[in-house]
């Protein structure tokens, strides 16, 4: 059997078109219709990605992926009818990886759910370990420490993360964090690129005005301190 995928939608006709596709398409599927009962679904294991509805009752997609991430950095691509900045701001501010849009194309959120697995699979499969300043990055664990705790990410912040230390001391232009991201069918656009920045620096601990992990190089980038500001 292929990869779990749990589908949280309150309206069963998307439920039934999700679950016929994505079984023809090698995986196996779990649907849930609200937050709550995808919690539990989730507690129960085994899934390795979720769609996620934002409008729905008993616990919306913004509750739900609120409380994940405090548990897990499962990937979770979000999938709604909501199409201000505003809501796609929000979703990724609460940890999605990825956001479509309803009415989407079938053949496209089967790119986009094929390229969030490859991504994490990579991640597991190299075993790099990475060393800077007191950040150690293990990709084969997909696990990112500070003074040897554990700091919690989603795929798509340990990704870039990834970049920044791949070249710490060196400064990694918006435009090259983009096209990594499109690469891997993530949202490249540059207020995408400071959101993700602003959560890593967050759960980093890091302070904007005197970076000790990422600092801003105005008008190019980013660039990884190797040794504090």
């Amino acid at each position: 059997m292929g990869r779990k995928i749990l589908v949280v939608d309150d309206t069963r006709n998307v439920q039934l078109m999700l679950e016929v596709y994505l079984q023809n398409h090698g995986f196996e599927i779990c649907l849930a219709y609200d937050g709550v009962e995808a919690m539990e679904i989730f507690h129960s294991g085994g899934i390795d990605l979720i769609l996620l509805d934002i409008m729905m009752p008993n616990m919306d997609g913004y509750q739900f992926i609120s409380k994940l991430r405090s548990e897990s950095s499962l990937p979770v691509i979000m999938i709604t009818a909501k199409q201000q900045e505003e809501d796609v701001v929000h979703g990724f501010e609460l940890g999605a990886d990825d956001y479509i849009t309803k009415p989407f194309r079938l053949r496209e959120l089967l790119m986009r759910i094929r390229a969030v697995m490859r991504r994490v699979a990579v991640s597991e499969e190299t075993g790099v370990v990475m060393k800077v300043q007191n950040l150690t990055l293990d990709s084969a664990r997909h696990e990112v420490r500070k003074d040897g705790e554990l700091i919690d990410l989603t795929p798509l912040e340990f990704a870039l993360l990834t970049q920044l230390m791949e070249s710490a001391g060196k400064v990694v232009r918006r435009q090259d964090i983009s096209l990594r991201l499109m690469d891997n069918r993530y949202a490249g656009s540059e207020a995408t690129i400071k959101i993700h920045i602003r959560n890593l620096r967050q759960k980093l601990g890091d302070d904007l005005a005197e970076p000790t992990y990422i600092k801003t190089v105005f008008g190019v980038g980013y660039r990884f301190l190797e040794g504090g500001s």
